[in-house]
């Protein structure tokens, strides 16, 4: 079950039933990954969509750089580009992106039943810490709300919270103006079908007319 279905002693020569089979199996242990990471509530279908990906081009790398020191620094300087030319992710982000790598390198070394073993084990950890201990919390908006400082910000909006949301967490507090003015930095999962600006409206009536921002959250961990 563990053993790679590949002759040990070709360096770099795969028949084109190996290649297809092992893509087809990077293709459905990485579209399992997605639907784990669905799951959990992650909202982005371009993450999703890169999760069932990325197995398969990872693997075709480790394929066509077996054995070959110069193309494998070559594809180490292109990976690096990507990594500091893209937006760095929250924990959980990471956590799906080195999952659906550790199983693109197990298929590129022919390993389909230690690469379903790590799928499936991995997947059902993920999915029970998820459940049980709350390990990623789950946002769809950060909020940022600029209040008076002669205002009590630990309860003001409690109210509004309840009837639109369905938690929420304050993040951040700083003084700003002089002092005379708080950001709050709140995340939030809003309802099912709610009027938003109407939940907007409600909060500047409480804020004295001051800024309100509302915005989708983008997967980072802690906001600004």
């Amino acid at each position: 079950m563990f053993t790679s279905i590949f002759n040990s002693a070709q360096a770099a020569s795969y028949s084109a039933e190996e290649i297809i089979f092992c893509s087809a199996a990077s293709l459905v242990l990485g579209a399992i990954v997605a639907f784990v990471f669905h799951l959990t509530g992650e909202k982005s279908s371009g993450y999703k969509t890169s999760l069932i990906i990325l197995p398969l081009i990872v693997q075709a790398v480790i394929m066509m750089v077996n054995g070959n020191l110069g193309t494998s620094v070559a594809v180490l300087g292109a990976f690096s580009l990507v990594r500091f030319r893209s937006q760095p992710g929250n924990s959980k982000e990471i956590c799906g992106v080195f999952f659906a790598m550790a199983i693109g390198l197990a298929n590129a070394m022919g390993c389909i039943g230690f690469a379903a073993l790590l799928t499936v084990a991995v997947g059902i950890v993920y999915l029970l810490a998820e459940k049980f201990i709350g390990i990623f919390k789950k946002y769809d908006r950060q909020l940022k709300i600029l209040i008076p400082e002669n205002l009590d910000y630990t309860s003001i909006f409690d109210d509004i919270f309840q009837c639109y949301t369905e938690k929420n967490d304050l993040i951040n507090v700083k003084t700003t103006n002089m002092g005379s003015m708080f950001e709050l930095y709140y995340m939030i999962n809003t309802k099912a079908n709610i009027n938003e600006k109407k939940m907007i409206d409600e909060i500047r009536c409480k804020n004295g007319n001051l800024t309100v921002m509302l915005s989708r959250n983008i997967g980072q961990d802690e906001l600004l």
